[in-house]
């Protein structure tokens, strides 16, 4: 039987190590019986709740007060002029939130498992690993950036029958700038959290998707703000301006294409990570059609969004994660081991993530609490912060999480069983629910 430590011995230019999606395949794909696979599991530490609990909390919390700053600040550019004019802009708005859920917390995840994996013991794959990853976030970026805002522009088209073509302009500019430079921060913030978790004998899987999001919303929705309230006052009379700004980002497009497709660790995702990032996106800026609605008849729901979302889509992606990693220890794609098997019975009755589960989902109420007193101190959200109000606000909390590590600990399982890492898979779509749903709950709540 291989072990984790046999694995670790594989070199950066070895034949059998051509990209990454393919390392994960060496590294689990190797021909074992049912037997070995209970060997590698028995082989694999388990931890306690109070392990989670402790390295997940502060985490949590810090990604939590993010959120809150990403509440508080979109309450107040509601009101700017840009916002109010072009409220296409509130579509944009989980789209390019979701960018930390489609990009930097698969990217996250995905070094987490390489991590845990010890393909970055290497110094020479270990920079080739990170360099590769940051090029391929820039280009998912682009994409989906641009994506975006054509969503927008079309459901505005749809709901109104008409879309002003400046309007349209603004969009597809700020959405493309606002991707790539939070794209480009986010990453390089994580890429740190990942080496110094390794450094300091800390699981990332617990670690780097909840600072995702810590800084994810804040750093994309302050970018977005300025980006399209400075395009807003310069683009009736300095047009030119913003049409070379966006043919500009739209060169750096197929310059980093041909990078990332050059890096033996990035080609294979180049190719294959589409379809969940599209998906999500697409999934996310319903929810944003939903928020644009919303906003216009209850103007507190712009603060409470971005936090309740973001504490739910940070929970699907720490249990996703964790998961991920175990599945990538355990077993080879393709195989799903039966004891763990996500199926609707289990994922919430047995198996070894029902700790990881449990510990996550009793975060929410004293969490959401916590956030909920500091915007009630702030005076934000424009509601009555009254008994009624706290309690239809945690059911909507308590509901969307449930239904997010429910579906979780299906849908990784899922993707794994049918040959997909759920790494580059399962994140997108699992933030972008938490998006819908949470949007979806909290107008209910608020009506």
């Amino acid at each position: 039987m291989e072990t984790i430590r046999n694995r670790q011995r594989y070199n950066v230019g070895d034949e059998n190590i051509p990209s990454y999606d393919r390392m994960i395949t060496i590294n689990t794909n190797a021909q074992v019986s049912i037997e070995e696979d209970t060997a590698f599991t028995s082989n694999v530490s388990v931890e306690s709740s109070w392990t989670i609990l402790s390295e997940i909390t502060f985490p949590f919390l810090i990604a939590g007060l993010g959120t809150v700053c990403a509440g508080l600040l979109l309450d107040v550019v509601q009101h700017w002029e840009v916002f109010v004019q072009v409220s296409e802009i509130f579509i944009l708005v989980p789209a390019l939130l979701g960018l930390k859920g489609n990009l930097e917390m698969t990217l996250a995840a995905r070094l987490s498992t390489v991590s845990n994996l010890g393909l970055m013991d290497n110094p020479e794959g270990k920079w080739k690993i990170i360099a590769g990853n940051i090029s391929l976030t820039q280009v998912q970026a682009l994409v989906v950036g641009f994506l975006a805002s054509l969503a927008a522009i079309g459901f505005k088209f749809v709901t109104d029958g008409s879309v002003d073509v400046k309007h349209g302009l603004l969009l597809c500019t700020s959405s493309l700038i606002t991707a790539s430079l939070a794209s480009l921060f986010l990453g390089i913030i994580m890429v740190l959290v990942i080496l110094l978790s390794r450094r300091y004998n800390i699981n990332p899987d617990n670690v780097a998707t909840p600072i995702a999001a810590s800084f994810g919303d804040l750093i994309t929705l302050s970018l977005l703000a300025g980006i399209a309230n400075t395009i807003y006052l310069r683009i009736h009379n300095q047009q030119w301006l913003v049409l070379v700004s966006t043919a500009i980002i739209i060169l750096l497009l197929p310059m980093l294409w041909v990078v990332t497709k050059k890096n033996e660790f990035t080609e294979d995702l180049l190719r294959n990570s589409w379809v969940p990032i599209i998906s999500a996106m697409i999934i996310s800026s319903l929810g944003g059609l939903i928020l644009d609605k919303a906003v216009a008849k209850y103007h507190g729901i712009a603060v409470f969004s971005p936090v309740v979302n973001g504490v739910g889509g940070n929970i699907a992606a720490v249990q996703a994660s964790r998961i991920s990693t175990f599945l990538h220890k355990t077993s080879r794609l393709g195989l799903n081991p039966e004891k763990d098997r996500g199926s609707c019975g289990n994922c919430i009755a047995e198996g070894v993530h029902l700790r990881s589960a449990l510990v996550l989902y009793a975060l929410v109420i004293p969490g959401h609490l916590i956030f909920l007193y500091i915007i009630s101190y702030l005076g934000a959200g424009h509601a009555a912060y009254t008994l009624v109000f706290c309690c239809f606000y945690l059911l909507v909390a308590l509901i969307q999480v449930a239904f997010l590590i429910f579906i979780t600990n299906w849908l990784v399982f899922k993707f794994w069983e049918v040959g997909c890492d759920p790494d580059n898979h399962a994140i997108p779509y699992l933030t972008a629910f938490g998006d819908l749903t949470g949007t979806g709950l909290l107008t209910v709540a608020f009506v």
